[in-house]
């Protein structure tokens, strides 16, 4: 397989191919953690909604669709760090939103940017549609389109030094420099190639990534049975200084 974001054989996509850098020494996989997040008490109804939701700032929750009930949040821990918190938003029929459980995943090697480009080991900052899912597992129900296939693969070890395989195993695309409506495997670039590709949610193997975001295998299961087409979910991704503009 090529480098990160790149097509790799017979044009399967490679977020996460190995490094030549990995250092040796797996790190821990990171903690799970499943409160939902705190928000300021004069903002919360009984019911534990709040009008908006906490660390987006007024830029990026204008980039949410009017017509999107369903966010993940993707909240780095800075703008040069690679572990990130992961929490599911849903809107209400008022309009105000609930979060659901969150855990902890990684993104980038080196962080998050604004601009993104093939290889520069950051994730891109942004509010994405999320519309396509996969992975070499079977359909754990996934409501997104499937597409099952055993070329979601990847073997060797990460920027830790951690085995790499099972990352793929169920993937949710990010719609970055891709063609929404076709399987996450699909190399078509239309911002070009040099703008990189292949992001996804993918499953977290204890260690930062090329340029996607990553959660607990369980969670990425739970994840794929609850996005709905229906509730048009986007991901809005990026460090917690940076979103909360």
């Amino acid at each position: 397989m090529t480098s990160a974001d790149g097509p790799g054989p017979d044009g399967v996509a490679a977020p996460d191919q190995p490094s030549p850098a990995a250092v040796p020494g797996a790190q821990p996989a990171a903690d799970r953690h499943t409160g939902a997040p705190a928000v300021t008490r004069s903002e919360a109804r009984t019911d534990g909604s709040v009008a908006a939701i906490p660390g987006v700032g007024a830029t990026f929750t204008a980039r949410i669709p009017a017509e999107t009930t369903q966010v993940v949040l993707a909240s780095g821990q800075g703008r040069d760090a690679n572990k990130t918190t992961v929490t599911l938003w849903t809107r209400t029929p008022e309009g105000r939103w609930l979060a659901g459980e969150s855990w902890q995943g990684h993104n980038a090697n080196k962080g998050w940017t604004t601009d993104h480009n093939e290889g520069d080991l950051r994730s891109p900052i942004g509010v994405f549609s999320l519309t396509d899912a996969g992975g070499r597992n079977a359909d754990p129900g996934s409501r997104l389109p499937y597409d099952k296939d055993p070329n979601f693969v990847v073997s060797g070890r990460g920027f830790a030094g951690e085995p790499l395989a099972g990352s793929f195993d169920y993937v949710v695309a990010i719609n970055y420099n891709r063609v929404p409506g076709n399987s996450p495997l699909d190399p078509r670039r239309p911002s070009g190639s040099t703008k990189g590709g292949g992001i996804w949610i993918h499953v977290d193997h204890g260690g930062p990534t090329h340029g996607c975001v990553s959660v607990p295998e369980d969670k990425m299961a739970e994840l794929l049975r609850t996005l709905d087409p229906a509730a048009h979910p986007v991901i809005v991704m990026g460090d917690a200084a940076s979103l909360a503009v």
